[in-house]
């Protein structure tokens, strides 16, 4: 039984964000395996810590290689918005905190870019308690956030731009 490869949203920003992420873990990748190598030539004993920790820390470094090459693997970039005025992936929102009477403008971008850093604005994203509330909303809605701890946040949304 195949499994159907999810696509990944990225703004072409993101997406070179993205890249860029992935070259610097490959050069900490290439420093990691100098480390380790240089542990196990100058390690008499099995159990040196040192040795250990360059392992654990190889190890990390090729996890994160292989999350980000499969994120960029199925990686589309948003180009074209077919969104009515409404807020999909990509979208700059100015949003009006109804509750503190403070303005914000964010980004609506998929999880895998909104875990990367970097970027000139903020980034929510779309699986975020705001992101979920906010995506299909239109310039003039308004929408409350259940927080934990029962707390709730009212929003609005003032602008909505691409």
């Amino acid at each position: 039984m195949t499994q159907a490869i999810r696509q990944v949203r990225l703004t072409r920003e993101g997406f070179e964000r993205l890249q860029k992420t992935l070259e610097q873990e490959q050069q900490r990748l290439a420093e990691a395996t100098r480390i380790l190598q240089e542990q196990m030539e100058t390690s008499a004993d099995t159990e040196d810590t040192g040795l250990e920790d360059a392992k654990r820390e190889k190890m990390a470094i090729e996890a994160r290689l292989d999350e980000l090459e499969d994120t960029l693997a199925r990686a589309t970039i948003i180009e074209d918005h077919e969104n009515d005025g409404r807020v999909e992936l990509g979208a700059i929102v100015n949003l009006s905190n109804e509750t503190t009477k403070k303005d914000m403008k964010v980004q609506v971008v998929s999880a895998p870019e909104a875990a990367v850093l970097g970027g000139s604005l903020p980034r929510i994203s779309e699986d975020s308690p705001v992101g979920k509330e906010l995506m299909g909303r239109k310039t003039g809605d308004s929408f409350v956030v259940n927080l934990e701890g029962g707390k709730q946040v009212k929003y609005k949304v003032k602008s909505i731009e691409y």
